[in-house]
């Protein structure tokens, strides 16, 4: 018997495989954002109630301090050609320290040899090389700014997302309120918010606090583990202002109610989160939430509907309970609600 980190028997990655119709997983956003259905859910009832984004407001406690995540999606999707062969091959941008040196995913990975030259728009090479950990890096001839990005790159939507990005998707897979640039997928559960939500939140006497955390490999890389737990997520980048980590910590004391936005935001504030309260300032996490953790700094997560097997789907399950989550994600299926990046959402209290 293999007994996990949070002491009991180890749980295994099939455990959170469900059966998901093709057609429930959203191509599109809906045409309005905050539109899109969603399903609350009672932690102490098991009560799953049917509402709309809109309504979110109303749905909430006044006196709530509500975190989002604010990092802005990179254009990091480009393509180009070897000099060699003349095929065209597709990157995904990952991170840089340098701007230079980038290092990259593609679904050729395997056989881009260190060495092979590729050719990009405006006069740009770039060259295969390995990293000291044996990933692939494209070094290029000169800096990639964002600037670059925003006029040659492409919007990196999810592989489930079975088309090509059209010019809407530059705005809608972003969220309203983004600012500095990093992730290389979106914080999905953002995308429902629109100026008006906001603006109800305040009226309602919600307040709203931002903290960032850049999207990357650790949040969407599958879990190809059969125990869960050996599982090893990729570090990601974050920052929490000193102004928001004071604000946090005093609402906190006083017993009021913090929602977190998305699984991104609640992985910010849990890795953050030491014995004295929220900590400032840059990090790096990779810190990996499934049944058993304890939350010390959420009271209510605002989220989408996950893929089978993810990470996310075990953060969520270790926030509102395995049974609860399984019985909400049948109900979803049951009555069509739309799943993914571009999907329905749920608000769990």
């Amino acid at each position: 018997m293999s007994i996990s980190v949070y002491g009991r028997e180890a749980m295994k990655t099939r455990e959170f495989l469900f059966d998901l119709p093709r057609e429930l997983i959203a191509q599109f956003p809906v045409e309005e954002r905050g539109e899109s259905r969603l399903m609350t859910v009672d932690r102490k009832t098991g009560r799953l109630g049917h509402h709309r984004v809109r309504e979110l407001p109303n749905l909430l406690p006044a006196g709530t301090l509500a975190v989002f995540n604010d990092s802005r999606v990179r254009k990091a999707r480009i393509h180009g050609m070897c000099r060699d062969t003349g095929g065209v091959v597709e990157f995904l941008l990952l991170g840089t320290s340098d701007r230079v040196s980038w290092r990259i995913l593609s679904n050729r990975t395997r056989r881009l040899k260190p060495g092979r030259v590729f050719l990009f728009p405006d006069v740009l090479e770039g060259v295969i090389e390995k990293d000291c950990s044996a990933d692939r890096v494209l070094r290029f001839s000169r800096p990639v700014t964002e600037e670059y990005l925003d006029l040659n790159g492409r919007i990196p939507l999810p592989p489930y997302i079975r088309r090509k990005d059209t010019a809407a998707d530059a705005d809608r897979y972003q969220t309203v309120y983004a600012g500095p640039v990093g992730s290389i997928a979106s914080p999905t559960a953002g995308l429902h918010f629109t100026p008006e939500i906001l603006s109800a939140l305040d009226s309602r006497g919600v307040r709203r606090l931002t903290v960032t955390l850049h999207v990357g490999l650790g949040t969407f890389l599958p879990v190809r583990s059969e125990n869960i737990e050996e599982h090893r997520m990729h570090e990601e980048e974050y920052l929490i202002e000193p102004a928001a980590a004071e604000e946090i910590n005093r609402e906190k004391a006083l017993g009021c109610p913090l929602l977190a936005v998305g699984t991104t935001s609640i992985r910010v504030l849990e890795s953050a989160w030491k014995d004295n309260g929220l900590e400032s300032g840059e990090g790096r996490t990779s810190i990996f939430i499934y049944p058993g953790y304890r939350f010390q700094a959420a009271d209510l997560l605002f989220t989408n509907f996950h893929t089978p097997e993810s990470t996310l789907l075990m953060l969520v399950s270790a926030f509102a309970g395995k049974e609860l989550i399984d019985n909400a994600y049948g109900e979803a299926v049951k009555l069509g609600y739309r799943f993914f990046s571009y999907g329905d959402a749920m608000l769990i209290y």
